[in-house]
């Protein structure tokens, strides 16, 4: 079949209150849409992927960078300061 040029993610799990949970599930979400991105993906294609700061941010993101040439991180203007949510922005896919 076809492959995607983009993939993008702005799942998040529902709070529950539980900081430790809901990081857990927020990271479980996140890498389902990056093993997903990386099945559909054309070569040099791109990911984009909302993110929350948090435990197993760091390897996340290192995974990342690990199957694209270039990574980056923003944080949206329209998010609350004391937000931990950003947006990873994958380039350059070299599956």
């Amino acid at each position: 079949g076809a492959r995607a040029d983009v993939v993008i993610s702005d799942m998040a799990p529902n709070i529950s209150g539980v900081n430790a949970a809901d990081q857990a599930a927020s990271m479980y979400l996140v890498e389902l849409a990056l093993d997903m991105a990386c099945q559909v993906l054309k070569p040099k294609g791109s990911f984009v992927a909302k993110v929350f700061h948090g435990e197993g941010y760091d390897e996340y993101v290192k995974t990342v960078r690990e199957s694209f040439d270039k990574v980056v991180i923003r944080k949206p203007d329209s998010s609350r300061a004391r937000s931990r949510e950003v947006y990873l922005v994958a380039k350059g896919f070299k599956g």
